[in-house]
């Protein structure tokens, strides 16, 4: 024990470096997580709050005193105890976390733990994506996002009464524990517990990390303008020569998976008067574009775009404009008009000019990027 050591070091480097990581990984993950053109940044800030996590639990058993779990592994009586005396006045202080602040801790990783195997369900679920893709199914993706923000909007209420809770027990004892959990050390602490900075497992970590952010963002540093980077690649959708030829000879092929069986029924029994053109195929060709757009339209669930496409439209209506369905209403109800009036898009039915993928079909969120305004757009 050392015995009126000032300036006494309670937080190693390695608990520190995870705090802050861990609260900018959340940050960025809670921002990015309305919009979903920003899924692949929200990914990565995923997995680094888990490999993070996974980390604090391992540190947890084997890191300096204040670190780990049996050091703040204080029971209900304790808890209540030291709640009381903060009302009183009478609490007392503590050199690592208090037995309030260490129950919160505890709630935060378990939280923690819920928002990240979930994140995992949803990603490979509903996005197909991810360690878990062909695994999870799209259903208990759906569900595992309603639970996903359920449980990162608790977190979030956990995070706020722990800064609150930080906030007045520095106040009340008179010191900034905040700057603490920077340099890693108190003022004045009698009876402190000697422990190891750590600096080569700091190192490490911030390597590790470092490096992973470079990685997966690499895509982004090498990207041309001829070539932009497109963050989540999808492998091919079924297609059909003939079906290929005909459609794309007058405007993108949309695929099939893009609308129910209803509506491409419906489109190719009206091929001698297709918005206002008469497609002129024979009976052959009609069949054939027909079996492989009711074979791969959007009941069959191949993509994201297509399950919720087809959940969007009634039974009882057979859309034959994409346009027209209330998912792509939805998704584009924030597109300002002077994008749609613009030279490089110039219509609503030109996918290609913001979808990166929009000739595989698969329609990636984060693959949509909105196209750069010219002379004469306004």
């Amino acid at each position: 024990m050392n015995s009126s050591q000032s300036n006494t070091l309670v937080w190693d480097l390695p608990t520190r470096l995870f705090h802050w990581c861990f609260v900018l990984s959340f940050i960025v993950a809670w921002v990015t997580h309305e919009n979903d053109r920003f899924l692949f940044e929200h990914v990565y800030a995923g997995y680094l709050f888990f490999g993070l996590l996974v980390f604090r639990f391992i540190w947890g058993w084997i890191g300096s005193y204040y670190a780990l779990f049996r050091s703040f592994a204080y029971d209900w009586p304790s808890v209540w105890a030291y709640l009381k005396g903060l009302l009183s006045g009478e609490a007392h202080k503590h050199i690592g976390h208090n037995p309030a602040g260490g129950w919160a801790i505890f709630a935060m990783l378990m939280l923690a733990v819920l928002v990240s195997v979930s994140g995992l369900l949803v990603f490979g679920g509903e996005e197909g994506h991810g360690p878990l893709k062909n695994i999870v199914s799209f259903e208990v993706g759906s569900i595992a996002k309603e639970l996903h923000e359920v449980f990162a909007a608790a977190m979030l209420l956990i995070v706020f009464v722990h800064v609150s809770g930080v906030v007045a027990e520095s106040v009340f004892h008179k010191e900034n524990l905040i700057w603490a959990m920077i340099t890693g050390r108190k003022p004045d602490i009698k009876n402190s517990v000697n422990i190891r900075i750590y600096p080569l497992v700091a190192v490490v970590m911030f390597a590790v990390i470092l490096a992973s952010a470079t990685f997966y963002f690499r895509g982004y540093i090498m990207q041309t303008d001829s070539e932009p980077f497109i963050p989540f690649k999808s492998p091919p959708l079924a297609t059909n020569e003939t079906w290929e030829s005909e459609c794309g000879d007058c405007h993108l092929a949309f695929h099939p998976s893009l609308l129910p069986a209803r509506s491409w029924k419906l489109m190719m029994e009206q091929q001698a008067e297709h918005f206002d053109e008469d497609l002129d195929l024979d009976e052959e060709t009609v069949q054939e574009i027909s079996d492989f757009m009711l074979a791969n339209s959007a009941e069959n669930g191949i993509t994201e775009v297509s399950h919720k496409v087809n959940s969007s439209v009634p039974v009882t209506e057979s859309p034959l404009r994409i346009t027209e369905t209330k998912y792509w209403k939805k998704k584009h109800k924030e597109i300002d008009e002077k994008y749609w009036k613009s030279k490089n898009v110039n219509s609503k039915a030109n996918c290609a000019a913001c979808h990166l993928d929009a000739k595989t079909g698969w329609f990636e969120d984060s693959n949509m990027r909105l196209p750069k305004l010219g002379e004469g757009d306004s």
